[in-house]
């Protein structure tokens, strides 16, 4: 698999994320242990989790399989702090204390000093953007993260967090920005991805499938094993089951008929050519998935093609 630079650093990933939202709870060990295999046997190395996810059971899984499935070193391991489950819901939180008390946390779960990519999972108007990011410059001046980053922020979000770190010499750098990003989810475009690129930051889209509603798999239905028919993912992925979301995936469907490639394969390669983006996190919830989302490196989608698709998809 081809890497890339993460942004405007000298750190090289996978082209391609393996995430793990659902490691833990919807996917148990043994899936997570072929997911992994099936990833590192193709050159992946970009590893994405989260302290929330799972109140910690996705990094603790993840933690079973560093030395056991990949070294260390093969890896490049990026978890999330300041997003927590509570028993009304979420609970946001990206307070110096309580990012630096789940980094230590992550650190634990994960059975390792240091992480190479450490971002903020939230943007909060509780806290100050500069004690949030004090909390990133005290992460790599300890030697805990070697890159930090940013998830979920807006256009100016971004870029005030990005200038206020490159403000004055000795801050660390944002590296990334983590953001929703598909043919059904394009409104990051029109600021996010211009602040990423005056900025020198690298794009890690999260559900570049759009939450699995691109792969066709609900077009007649939904199917009784689908993310859609469980009690975590159905109003998430059901956002997205609507007029508009059809006529996108049915406008994938003809594409992918005509290059004799799946649904999958043509909305993966559309979001992990777009400018700016460095990798796109795949979440499978099997290996087998996984696997068929894994053979895309060789493919590129014609110039017509994916006009056609910028045309049926814009916002």
């Amino acid at each position: 698999m081809q890497h890339r630079s993460l942004g405007a650093t000298g750190l090289k990933v996978s082209r391609l994320g393996l995430g793990t939202m659902t490691w833990g709870r919807d996917t148990d060990e043994h899936e997570a242990r072929d997911q992994l295999i099936s990833f590192a046997e193709v050159g992946g190395t970009l590893v994405d989790t989260a302290a929330g996810y799972g109140n910690g059971a996705s990094e603790e899984l993840i933690g079973t399989l560093i030395g056991d499935v990949v070294a260390r070193d093969e890896i490049v391991l990026a978890t999330k702090a300041g997003i927590s489950a509570t028993r009304g819901g979420r609970d946001y939180n990206v307070s110096r204390g309580s990012l630096l008390t789940t980094l230590d946390a992550s650190l634990k779960r994960l059975g390792v000093d240091h992480v190479d990519l450490w971002q903020v999972h939230i943007w909060s108007d509780d806290t100050p953007i500069e004690e949030t990011l004090g909390a990133l410059d005290q992460a790599v001046a300890s030697g805990r993260a070697m890159y930090v980053g940013i998830s979920n922020y807006s256009g100016w979000q971004t870029a005030q967090a990005a200038t206020w770190q490159r403000a004055v010499p000795g801050r660390a750098a944002i590296a990334s920005t983590q953001v929703e990003y598909s043919l059904l989810s394009r409104t990051v475009e029109h600021e996010v991805l211009p602040a990423a690129a005056a900025l020198g930051l690298g794009v890690l889209p999260w559900s570049p499938l759009g939450r699995g509603v691109l792969t066709g798999k609900y077009r007649t239905g939904t199917p009784s094993d689908s993310r859609a028919a469980s009690q975590h993912f159905a109003n998430f992925v059901g956002s997205y089951l609507n007029e508009r979301s059809a006529a996108i995936v049915e406008a994938v469907v003809r594409a992918a008929e005509g290059l004799g490639w799946t649904p999958l394969e043509v909305a993966l390669v559309w979001v992990r050519d777009r400018p700016g983006v460095t990798s796109p996190i795949l979440g499978a919830r099997t290996a087998a998935q996984l696997r068929g989302a894994l053979g895309v490196e060789e493919l590129s989608l014609p110039p017509e093609i994916v006009e056609a698709l910028d045309d049926v998809s814009g916002e």
